[in-house]
């Protein structure tokens, strides 16, 4: 899309923008724990981390929720115990996704995924300031935590998103293509990060009431798709060194 387009659509995209924020109903994030223990064998620590979708909004409970759903998943195809611990809020771009977790005493994790983006492009960050915000975030993780190797979700199909009107829901649409884009070219520089692959058709079935977070089954989908690229790609390079 050009920037000239984007220029003339302006005016009506803060309306739209606006409306919408004052229409869209505002759902909770999901209850029940953060943290815990699942599964036998080689113990895997995991940290979750990210805006609304981590924390589960759409649904009513974490067992129906990204987490809830993913660390069953995982120590089931690793066949490892996995700890677990969740620190995600609604609202969080990547770069407060940082600050939250600077704010936070952890132990060490061997695996972070992380779960941003949505809010980079609802904030207009630049898709090259949230690449920076990726690549501090993934230091940090490194450094701070321990962390062998982080898990960057995708950006979502935006352009799918019910609960946008058009021409809203188009623009935001490219813009989200264009954070992925930079988010996958980004992880091509870095061994110690990857960008797992999550093919998502949404429509209002599979998405909450509010037609802009997931519904149970996409993060049932979600959950399916981390848990084969963490068994399958991550943990077997990184569970001997580890221990």
């Amino acid at each position: 899309m050009s920037l000239a387009l984007k220029l003339a659509l302006t005016p009506l995209l803060v309306a739209q923008a606006l409306r919408t924020r004052s229409k869209l109903p505002r759902l909770p994030e999901a209850a029940g724990e953060r943290d815990g223990v699942w599964g036998e064998g080689p113990r895997l620590r995991l940290l979750i981390l990210g805006d609304s979708s981590a924390a589960g909004v759409g649904v009513g409970e974490q067992r129906l929720a990204l987490a809830g759903q993913l660390v069953p998943l995982l120590a089931q195809q690793a066949s490892a115990q996995v700890h677990w611990r969740l620190i995600a809020q609604s609202g969080l771009t990547t770069a407060q996704t940082l600050l939250r977790l600077q704010a936070e005493r952890l132990p060490h994790f061997d695996i972070a995924l992380v779960v941003t983006g949505v809010n980079d492009v609802v904030d207009q960050v630049p898709s090259h300031h949230a690449v920076a915000a990726r690549d501090a975030l993934a230091n940090w993780l490194r450094n701070g935590l321990g962390v062998a190797h982080a898990v960057f979700a995708p950006l979502p199909p935006v352009h799918q998103f019910a609960g946008l009107p058009q021409p809203l829901r188009w623009v935001a649409g490219a813009d989200a293509r264009r954070h992925d884009r930079a988010l996958a070219r980004w992880v091509a520089t870095r061994s110690d990060v990857s960008r797992v692959h999550i093919p998502l058709e949404l429509n209002r079935g599979v998405m909450a009431t509010d037609g802009f977070h997931p519904g149970e089954p996409v993060y049932r989908q979600t959950a399916s798709a981390i848990a084969v690229h963490i068994a399958q790609g991550v943990w077997p390079r990184i569970s001997n060194h580890t221990r």
